[in-house]
């Protein structure tokens, strides 16, 4: 079949050379005898000898062809014997998942049949082919690390969503996840695994055992004497949970770990074409070895690290033969990975720079010229596939040797400029998940990644107090204490120096996809990678709902970090050539890109509302401040889009707030994603037939989502609808006033630079969040250790068995923090490092310096998108709490000025009328709350500019009834507490003999109040006759209500209690009655500050409002002290209850209140006196 094939392919190509044969004579180009001593030279045998003597006849070009037939025949006999089927094996020869068994939607299967996704609570699903005699192995890729079971069924084996593989009688399995071997009963067995492991699963039906390999490491004989005989074949056969996802081989591609002596795969693996292809490759590198001196009349020997195609006909033309047989080899995926990525491997073995090693780049140069076109595209596919598959599931060793062997083969393929846009274009975002390639995984099992050797000596902060935060006052670390603390710094430094190497081949291939001064015709790389990065972003933000499809968050954290160190090299290369451009230091992005259509947000919310509303709403500002005038047609279209929106919100409100990814595809079903198999992507994926009927039961297939017309305008934009030409702005068309009319930078840096912002948001936060996780439970542990030394040195001597379970403690404890160090000295390197740290303030800085410009249009502002605010919020969030375990904020160059600048933002826009969203809004109260419970950031606040001060102050004392309260309230709190009567407590006084569950919660900060806050508050109320009434009677009714709705629920309470059948309280009513305790205390902790800062509003009775204030104030306090004062009364008796959940409700925190106030109102009337 290959040789008709190959065949076909040089009469394709033939019309190039058909000439050449019958003018050599001629033109003199080699003589023959020359030319007989190169082709005899080149086409040897593998092992260097000449062909027999039969085969030893002069060879010319007309000739080679049949000469080459009958060189690569050699192996044809023995072909025929491989091909029958295989004694022990029944079942196709190419082995697949066996998606038509009926597991109807439970699971989502890819197009290559190999990958799975668990789509339901247990899914089952086998093989197509089963083995009944013989040795049999098959290796499963580990995506994702959660609760599956790996093993072998046979046919009879029945599954539901709550048994799977190994829960019947004739099925095994293994499962990492728990770390237990399962038939029917289950016991421990082998090790964790990790997403990224391979596991192998083997069969020995011969002496009736299964065993189990984890990345080529035996984990021993996990069954022995398994059922066999009549009617027993065993398929291989998966269950996996929810999300879960794995991607088999069989045997299609050569088997990461095939050493087990006598075993073999489930497919065969090619053999004759790989013979083909060996000997073919060999003759390739012949030729690349042999030159030819015409001059001297003579060949001679090159290096072959310089090779060039210098268009020498002779060398050309024997090329040419040489590809017509080899170029349909090279779109088979075993033959790519087993042949050529190891030659190309094998190139960059020598070591030395990328650059070094031109000949990859002539040998793709060769396919270009010598190959089909549909070959080449098929064969950059599969050798990226392969690259990425290889690069995600290496072991990590300690010099990382692995990964930056694949990266540095991948940068060299992106090197050359036609590769890699045709891999821009068609593969690494539509096929593959490139992303991976910017990852670089963290060990679960630090022995394997060498870690001890790197990090020998483990170490960790262990002054930390019972309450868990850190102790200052503990005395200074002792001598070896400190050596230990060096010793263990000087790993980490070891380890950091080996990550930054392969972080910097992660770069580098950014640089090349962001290259925009590309040699050849066409569209530069930069701009098509902007329009598949923007239907990246589209694709993750629209599917927030549907998780198979999102690129997992610690993937995009790495990528976030690569992009931006790419990003600032071409910004700061630009501004070497245009001075006046900003540095990347002066970052920001203006605000015309939110509402000149040249950037697709998708359907993000903006500050304003929806795009439509502003749209309508501020076409006439847009009109003249802007110049932007929006087309009648579009206005009306969206219109129509908005009546549609509403039709379907009543059944499906999430979907059309949020689209599925399947707009993209032009009506084909949105792609499962990121969890299946490694490297398959959206254009190469589909879901099965038996998958497709229930993936999404309660939606027709004919429903999907609108196709908006502005999102095809992302494929079809070009370099100059980008970076805009004479007269025409690009990206910045439609400039407002208030914007300085200087460059900035490159306008397709601006939109990389806006799709990181948005990155950050979607995912990155939350993922920074959750690795803090190692961090805590080290302090955990720590405290654990300490505690079991202080018992050990107090135990008795005579009590020898406490003393040995002790022991046994201390060394546990020991062990789970020596491991647990080193894993967080990579998570420090890869996540929480300086360079991180700088890159999220650099984030933060860019998002204030937006929201300054974005703030100085006025009305325009509404079309910023909503997550330039939060990204400001949860980047200084992440530099406050993430990172300051191991690098302080303070020391960021411009913090202090960062750190105000923040604070005037968000002093400015929490009460903003332009900020229509709920959520926003409430973020940035709450950001505030936080703002002001921290000394260095309520200092922050009390520098912003005085008006702005007033300004906030005022807001904050607005009428409680017209938005939400209870924030507002408790800021006011903040700024008192420390200065009320009794109030100079961190934790109420009852509450200090038990731990808090998180110390660093804002509200269990020192107190610190603002004295100059309070000044201001107090001229306002004085200076607004309008003001004080409003806001007090508020205040007043607020209180009213609170207090009693929590007399109401403890009467509840109380009742419920006192059953006498067994009873329980709903924990959220307990939860709810000690909030509105709560908010009660807070309310009147207000009123005692108002009382002390403005007497006179209460007891000036030349103000209409003071009697009447007074009264209420007075009814209020009576009726508290009524309730809480009595002795048995009801309140008494549920605080003696003493219920979880009630901690906070005491006599102490509301009498102290009252009583404040009752002290200020009596001192201020005798003064008034």
């Amino acid at each position: 079949m290959t040789s008709r094939g190959a065949g076909t392919a040089f009469s394709r190509k033939n019309y190039r050379l058909s000439t050449e044969p019958e003018k050599s004579k001629v033109t003199g180009i080699v003589n023959s005898r020359l030319l007989n001593d190169y082709l005899h030279r080149v086409f040897t045998n593998a092992d260097g000898n000449q062909p027999a003597a039969a085969y030893r006849k002069h060879l010319t070009f007309q000739n080679l062809q049949e000469h080459l037939d009958r060189l690569l025949a050699e192996e044809n006999g023995s072909e025929d014997s491989r091909d029958q089927v295989a004694e022990g094996r029944l079942g196709p020869s190419t082995v697949v998942l066996d998606h038509t068994s009926g597991f109807e939607g439970l699971l989502l299967v890819d197009d290559d049949l190999l990958g799975v996704i668990g789509h339901s609570n247990f899914g089952s699903i086998r093989a197509t082919t089963c083995v009944y005699k013989g040795k049999w192995i098959y290796e499963v890729l580990i995506s994702s690390q959660g609760l599956m079971q790996i093993g072998w069924c046979t046919l009879n084996c029945r599954f539901n969503q709550e048994e799977g593989v190994g829960d019947t009688p004739d099925s095994y399995a293994y499962d990492g996840n728990r770390v237990r071997k399962w038939n029917v009963t289950t016991t421990n067995y082998g090790k964790s695994w990790a997403a990224g492991d391979i596991v192998s699963c083997l069969i020995d039906l011969d002496e009736g055992t299964i065993a189990f390999c984890l990345n080529g490491i035996s984990l021993g004989t996990a069954f022995d004497n398994i059922t066999r005989g009549a009617g027993m074949a065993y398929f291989p056969a998966i269950s996996l949970s929810f999300k879960e996802s794995v991607a088999f081989n069989f045997g299609s591609r050569p088997l990461r770990y095939p050493l087990v002596e006598g075993y073999r795969p489930l497919q065969d693996p090619p053999v004759a074409d790989l013979v083909k292809a060996r000997k073919l490759l060999g003759y390739l590198k012949n030729v690349i070895h042999i030159g030819i001196d015409v001059t001297e009349g003579k060949l001679v020997e090159k290096d072959t690290s310089m090779w060039q195609l210098q268009g020498e006909p002779t060398v050309l033309i024997t090329l040419a033969h040489i590809f017509n047989y080899f170029s349909p080899l090279m779109c088979k995926v075993y033959l790519v990975e087993d042949v050529l990525m190891t030659f190309l491997l094998s190139i960059l073995e020598r070591g030395g720079a990328v650059e070094a090693h031109p000949l990859i780049q002539q040998l793709l140069d060769l396919m270009w010229l010598l190959m089909e076109e549909y070959e080449v595209h098929e064969c950059l596919k599969q050798l990226l596939m392969s690259l990425l598959r290889a690069y995600r599931f290496s072991p990590i060793i300690p010099d990382l040797g692995l990964q930056i062997h694949y990266l540095r083969l991948t940068i060299a393929v992106l090197k050359h400029e036609k590769s890699r846009k045709y891999l821009l274009s068609n593969v690494l975002f539509d096929v593959l998940r490139s992303v991976v390639f910017f990852y670089i995984k963290s060990p679960l099992r630090v022995e394997e990644a060498g870690l001890q050797e790197l990090i020998p000596t483990t170490w960790w902060p262990n002054r930390f107090t019972k309450e868990g935060k850190e102790n200052k006052e503990v005395k200074e670390e002792s001598a070896e204490e400190r050596l230990r603390r060096r010793a263990y710094e000087r790993g980490c430094q070891r380890l950091k120096k080996r990550i930054e190497v392969v972080e910097g081949l992660q770069v580098q291939i950014l640089k090349l996809l962001l290259n925009n001064k590309d040699r050849g015709g066409g569209e530069a790389s930069r701009y098509i990678f902007l329009n598949k990065f923007r239907k990246f972003l589209q694709e993750n933000a629209s599917n927030r709902g549907n998780l198979t499809v999102l690129c997992p968050p610690e993937y995009m954290v790495c990528f976030l970090h690569r992009l931006i160190a790419a990003l600032r090299f071409f910004w700061d290369g630009h501004k070497v050539k245009s001075p006046a451009a900003l540095s990347s230091e002066e970052a920001y992005i203006p605000p015309q890109l939110f509402y000149n259509g040249k950037v697709d947000y998708f359907d993000l919310q903006r500050l304003g509302g929806l795009l439509s509303h502003l749209k309508k709403t501020l076409k006439d500002d847009l009109a003249t401040k802007a110049n932007v005038v929006i087309d009648p047609a579009e206005l009306q279209a969206v219109t129509m889009d908005d009546l549609d929106e509403d039709e379907e919100s009543a059944t499906s409100a999430a979907q059309s707030q949020r689209p599925s990814a399947a707009l993209a595809i032009g009506g084909a079903l949105a792609r499962p994603g990121w969890l299946s198999s490694p490297t398959l992507g959206r254009a190469n994926r589909f879901l099965s037939t038996a998958a497709v009927s229930l993936m999404n039961p309660r939606r027709p297939l004919g429903t999907l989502e609108k196709i908006k017309v502005r999102t095809l305008s992302v494929e079809q934009r070009t370099e100059e609808d980008i970076e805009g030409t004479h007269g025409n702005e690009g990206l910045l068309l439609g400039r407002p006033p208030e914007e300085p009319d200087q460059p900035i930078t490159e306008n397709s840096l601006l939109e990389v630079l806006d799709g990181i912002v948005m990155m950050y948001n979607l995912s990155v936060h939350q993922q920074l969040g959750k690795m803090v996780g190692v961090s805590d439970d080290v302090n955990e542990y720590a405290m654990a250790l300490k505690d079991t030394e202080e018992k050990i040195s107090r135990c008795p001597k005579r009590r020898r068995d406490i003393h040995e379970e002790l022991l046994k403690s201390q060394k546990v404890f020991s062990e789970k923090l020596n491991h647990l160090s080193r894993r967080l000295a990579w998570i420090n390197v890869t996540i929480y490092s300086k360079e991180k740290m700088q890159d999220i303030y650099w984030l933060l800085r860019v998002c204030i310096r937006t929201i300054e410009h974005g703030d100085r249009t006025g009305s325009l502002f509404a079309f910023m998108p909503e997550f330039y605010l939060s990204v400001a919020m949860n980047s200084y969030s992440a530099l406050k709490n993430y990172f300051s375990p191991v690098n302080s904020m303070e020391e960021l160059p411009g913090y202090e000025e960062t750190l105000m600048r923040l604070a005037a933002i968000l002093a400015k826009h929490f009460a903003d009328s332009r900020i229509v969203g709920t959520d926003i809004r409430d973020s940035l109260m709450q950001a505030l709350a936080s703002y002001v419970c921290y000394p260095h950031s309520l200092r922050a606040v009390e520098r912003i500019p005085e008006e702005q001060r007033i300004s906030m102050m005022k807001n904050l004392l607005a009428p409680y009834e017209q938005r939400p309260w209870a924030q507002t309230n408790w800021i006011l709190v903040r700024l008192w507490r420390g200065c009320g009567f009794g109030y100079r407590y961190t934790r109420l006084p009852h509450l200090l003999k038990t731990k808090p569950e998180d110390a660093s919660l804002p509200s269990l900060q020192k107190p610190c109040p603002s004295t100059l806050l309070q000044r201001h508050m107090a001229d306002l109320l004085r200076s607004d006759r309008d003001l004080a009434p409003s806001f007090l009677n508020s205040v007043l009714n607020q209180l009213n209500w609170a207090f009693s709705e929590f007399i109401g629920m403890i009467q509840e309470i109380q009742q419920a209690a006192e059953r006498l059948e067994r009873n329980f309280v709903d924990s959220r009513q307990l939860k709810v009655c000690a909030t509105c305790f709560d908010l009660s205390v807070s309310l009147l902790r207000v009123l005692e500050m108002t009382v002390t800062l403005a007497p006179e509003i209460f007891l000036d009775w030349n103000r209409p409002s003071s009697e009447l204030l007074l009264r209420r104030l007075a009814q209020l306090l009576n009726q508290v002290l009524n309730r809480v004062t009595a002795e048995r009364n009801l309140f008494d008796r549920v605080v003696n209850l003493r219920l979880p959940g009630l901690e906070s409700v005491d006599h102490y925190p509301i009498l102290v209140a009252v009583t404040g106030i009752l002290v200020r109102l009596l001192v201020d009337t005798d003064v008034q006196g």
